[in-house]
């Protein structure tokens, strides 16, 4: 039987580097100077505004909602938009006017100043519906199955081990060991 750790692992160098942006974060804000939480990390984009890049994590965890899995996975999966929009202007203008798009729609339908501030997820995922046949989503939605879930991270999350060829095949490992979904 495998023992998965559920704990998170955090070294005092991510723990150190957190705590070093966190002291100017909250400087910034007791001076009358609000960042977000959903954006700060965002401001390091360099093609994409931040508030698009916010949007989009948001996005992806609306998409794909796994409670399980913390925002750092889904920010992992839509960085890349940032150096793709940089060489690709086209792509650049799909990904802020579809955002444009989305808080458009949230301004009409629930009276919010966009789609990150639309408290409710339920709320959010019927203006995706709203959009779902577009190139937009279609293209932010395609590219989340691979950019998700093809994180190594994220396999032990959901129980997967990684690939077995190296160790023998899954029929004597673990073929036969599903403990999370129910006994029938």
């Amino acid at each position: 039987m495998r023992e998965i750790d559920k704990r998170a692992r955090v070294s005092r160098r991510v723990f150190l580097q957190g705590s070093a942006t966190a002291i100017p974060a909250a400087g910034l804000a007791a001076a009358g100077m609000g960042i977000s939480a959903q954006a700060a990390w965002a401001q390091g984009a360099k093609n994409l505004q931040p508030h698009t890049m916010a949007t989009l994590v948001l996005m992806a965890r609306d998409t794909f909602p796994h409670d399980q899995l913390a925002d750092v996975y889904y920010i992992t999966a839509v960085t890349p938009y940032d150096a793709k929009a940089g060489a690709d202007p086209a792509f650049r203008k799909m990904m802020e006017s579809g955002v444009a798009e989305l808080d458009g729609l949230a301004k009409r339908q629930n009276k919010t100043a966009s789609y990150l501030d639309t408290p409710w997820e339920a709320d959010r995922v019927a203006l995706l519906k709203l959009v779902e046949k577009g190139p937009f989503f279609q293209k932010v939605r395609g590219d989340l199955v691979v950019s998700l879930y093809n994180q190594q991270a994220v396999w032990a999350k959901f129980g997967y081990e990684g690939s077995s060829a190296d160790k023998g095949g899954y029929i004597h490992r673990g073929f036969n060991d599903l403990d999370w979904l129910p006994a029938s």
